[in-house]
C-alpha cells in the first residue's frame, strides 16, 4: 500500500479516537465550571434573616426586623392584616403589570436606609413622611441625643443628606439590603393625598417657592385672560387649574410630576419591590407602632400622634372635587389609577364617572 495513503489512514484514525476525548474534556470542564459558580453564589448569598449585627461586624446581635416578620413574632391580628395587604398588592401587580424591568438608582432615591436597624423605608409625600423621617433621625443617631421625634424641627427632616438613601450604595450593597432588610412604605387614599398636597402647596401663603415654580405656569396655561399679577406670583391656582394642569400631556413630556403629586406606584416601585410591610394612612398609628415593634425600637421612640384637625378627609375631598366636570374626574382617575387598585382603594362614590 502507498505510505502516502497509510499515513493519511493513521490520521484519520488518530483525528476520531481524539474527538470523543475532546468532547469529554469540554463537558468536565463545563461541569467544573458550572459547580464553582454555584459555590460562588450560595457562599455569597447571605440569608434573609440574618441578625442586624451580623452584618456588618460578623457577631451574632439582636433579631433583625426582617427575621421577626418572617418568624412571626408580633401578635396575630397585625401580622393577618398586613400579610392581606402584601397578598393584595401581589395579585394586583400580576393582573395589571406586563412588564417587569430592572431597577435602577434613579427609582431608589426615595428609599431611606437605617443601617442600624435593618430598614427601608420608602417615604411618600402627604402620607406622614415628616414623621417617619423625624423618627428614623432618632434612630439613626442624625439627631444627636435628641429622643422626641416632635423636637426636630419639620424643614430639618428633610434637608437632604441628612439620611441617606439606597441608591447611594453599590449594586451589591443595594441588592444586599434589598434581600435582608425590612422594606416598609405607607399609602393614602390617592385623592385625599391629591387634595392635602394642593392645600399646602398651593393655599398657604408661605409656600411661595411653589407658587413662582409651579403656580405661575398653571396660570399662564390653564387660566383664560389671567392677570398681570397672578401670572407674576402664580399664589391663586384653583384646583380646576391644578387639576387641568395635571392632565394635561405637555405637563409630564416637559417634566416628571413633583414628588407632593406623583403616584405612589412610581416614586416606590412596589411592583419590582416587594414590602414587607403596606401601612396606610389610614391605619398610620397601628401601623407605625407594628413597624416599629418589628424593627424592636418601640421602647426607644414613639411615633408622633398625629393632628386630626387639619387633616383632609374624604368629605373634604368631595367637596373640591364637586366643581369638577365628570369628563375631567376621569382624566385624572385614570391618571391614578393604578395607585387605586395597588393598594386597595375604592372608586370614590362622589366621582360622577360616565
Amino acid at each position: 500500500m502507498n505510505t502516502g495513503w497509510v499515513w493519511l489512514l493513521g490520521r484519520d484514525l488518530r483525528l476520531r479516537m481524539w474527538k470523543p476525548k475532546v468532547t469529554r474534556m469540554i463537558f468536565a470542564f463545563s461541569l467544573a465550571f458550572f459547580m464553582m459558580a454555584v459555590f460562588y453564589f450560595n457562599s455569597n448569598l447571605k440569608p434573609a434573616s440574618e441578625s442586624v449585627g451580623e452584618r456588618s461586624s460578623g457577631q451574632k446581635s439582636r433579631r433583625s426586623p426582617l427575621q421577626t416578620l418572617l418568624d412571626d413574632q408580633i401578635e396575630s391580628a397585625a401580622q393577618g392584616i398586613h400579610h392581606g395587604r402584601r397578598e393584595l398588592l401581589e395579585e394586583a401587580c400580576h393582573s395589571y403589570t406586563r412588564k417587569r424591568r430592572v431597577l435602577i438608582p434613579e427609582d431608589l432615591k426615595h428609599i431611606i436606609v437605617d443601617d442600624q436597624h435593618g430598614l427601608l423605608y420608602c417615604y411618600v409625600p402627604k402620607v406622614a413622611c415628616t414623621n417617619w423621617k423625624r423618627v428614623l433621625m432618632v434612630l439613626t443617631s442624625v439627631a444627636g441625643s435628641q429622643r422626641d421625634p416632635l423636637a426636630i424641627p419639620a424643614n430639618e427632616a428633610h434637608i437632604p443628606g441628612n439620611l441617606r438613601t439606597l441608591s447611594e450604595y453599590s449594586t451589591s450593597q443595594i441588592n444586599q439590603r434589598l434581600r435582608s432588610y425590612l422594606k416598609f412604605v405607607f399609602v393614602r387614599e390617592p385623592f385625599e393625598r391629591l387634595v392635602s398636597a394642593y392645600r399646602n402647596k398651593f393655599t398657604r401663603s408661605y409656600n411661595t417657592a411653589f407658587h413662582k415654580r409651579y403656580g405661575t405656569k398653571i396660570v399662564q396655561r390653564h387660566r383664560a385672560d389671567p392677570q398681570p399679577e397672578a401670572l407674576e406670583r402664580g399664589n391663586d391656582v384653583s384646583f380646576e387649574e391644578f387639576v387641568y394642569y395635571l392632565v394635561d400631556p405637555t405637563t409630564q413630556r416637559e417634566e416628571p410630576f413633583n414628588e407632593h403629586w406623583e403616584r405612589v406606584h412610581s416614586l416606590c416601585h412596589p411592583c419590582l419591590i416587594h414590602y414587607d410591610v403596606v401601612g396606610k394612612y389610614e391605619t398610620l398609628e397601628q401601623d407605625s407602632r407594628y413597624v416599629l415593634q418589628l424593627a424592636g425600637v418601640e421602647d426607644q421612640v414613639s411615633f408622633p400622634a398625629s393632628s386630626k384637625s387639619t387633616r383632609t378627609t374624604g368629605d373634604m375631598a368631595a367637596q373640591f372635587f364637586h366643581n369638577i366636570s365628570p369628563f375631567y374626574q376621569k382624566k385624572l382617575y385614570d391618571l391614578y389609577r393604578m395607585d387605586f387598585l395597588l393598594f386597595n382603594y375604592s372608586k370614590p362614590s362622589y366621582l360622577k364617572l360616565r
